[in-house]
């Protein structure tokens, strides 16, 4: 098996246990996968891209599809945070062009 192959491998397996870690809410999980991906795709940088077109292609289709499922895990946990209270900022520029937020509380309930 050529190391480009088994670079591919690695990334597939990668890739799945990504998924498996989004869909069962698994952070450890999520955090060994992500370093074998990173891993992975720097083993797979030194190999010329013709060797690896094809399945390459179809594996940045697979985290693709990863990345929409953490897109939409990121957003179900800003709701949950949204709704218990937490407080929200919105992103600006200060007069020194530094990013500053201005926190907008929300009442829970009134006393």
């Amino acid at each position: 098996m050529s190391s480009a192959h088994a670079s591919l491998e690695r990334l597939a397996t990668a890739l799945a246990d990504e998924r498996e870690a989004l869909i069962g809410h698994d952070v450890d999980a999520l955090m060994r996968s992500t370093q074998n991906k990173i891993v992975a795709l720097r083993e797979l940088e030194a190999v010329p891209s013709g060797e690896i077109s094809g399945p390459l292609a179809e594996l940045a289709e697979f985290n693709r599809a990863n990345g929409a499922l953490l897109a939409r895990r990121r957003r179900e946990v800003n709701w949950a945070l949204r709704h218990l209270g937490r407080m929200d900022s919105a992103p600006a520029y200060d007069a020194q062009g530094r990013a500053a937020s201005t926190p907008l509380p929300r009442e829970l309930a009134v006393a």
